[in-house]
């Protein structure tokens, strides 16, 4: 019933709304598990309101849109029937810091012994250091390691593939090891 007092208010408003509800979901970072989710709630909310809209309700009996908040940690089977039930928007923000940070923190476990000093390094007390402490490199590391978990929660949240652009070609204008970069 509260979802459809502020559906059918915001319509008064404009067509153009989502509806943030709460359904188990909680911001912050928790173990798996720990967070109970019940996309249920939103399932029973849109059939609540279309009928409530009768003839008026659209065709796939989904009038709401739904975000989702506070989903990191939660199990991708709810997160998909969140989206089955109405969801088009889930933040992922705390997962992709996550990634950016462990990109970095793997970088330096996989360098350390290169990263202490500006010469010398386990493949000799001469050898020089600077493309391993280059910000840059760290950097890209990051950046390579946020790329695969947002391809992940693409899987997750079925947009891949979807808007009929055909499958992705590989970047060809980064910094990698055939162009002097360190492989992450």
């Amino acid at each position: 019933e509260e979802i459809y007092e502020t559906y059918d208010k915001l319509t008064k408003v404009s067509p153009l709304f989502t509806v943030a509800a709460a359904f188990g979901n909680v911001h912050g970072v928790y173990k798996p598990g720990n967070v109970k989710l019940e996309p249920e709630i939103l399932n029973r909310a849109q059939n609540y309101i279309s009928k409530k809209l009768g003839d008026d309700a659209p065709g796939d009996k989904r009038p709401v849109k739904f975000v989702f908040h506070g989903g990191s940690g939660s199990d991708v089977s709810d997160i998909q029937k969140a989206i089955d039930y109405g969801v088009i928007k889930m933040n992922i923000d705390t997962d992709t810091q996550w990634s950016y940070w462990e990109g970095i923190k793997n970088f330096e476990n996989k360098f350390h012994d290169y990263l202490q000093s500006q010469i010398g390094n386990p493949d000799g007390a001469d050898k020089p250091n600077k493309k391993y402490y280059d910000p840059r490199e760290p950097l890209r590391a990051a950046e390579v390691n946020t790329v695969a978990r947002l391809e992940q929660a693409f899987a997750d949240l079925r947009c891949q593939n979807v808007l009929g652009l055909g499958e992705m070609s590989t970047a060809k204008n980064v910094l990698g090891p055939r162009r002097g970069g360190l492989p992450v």
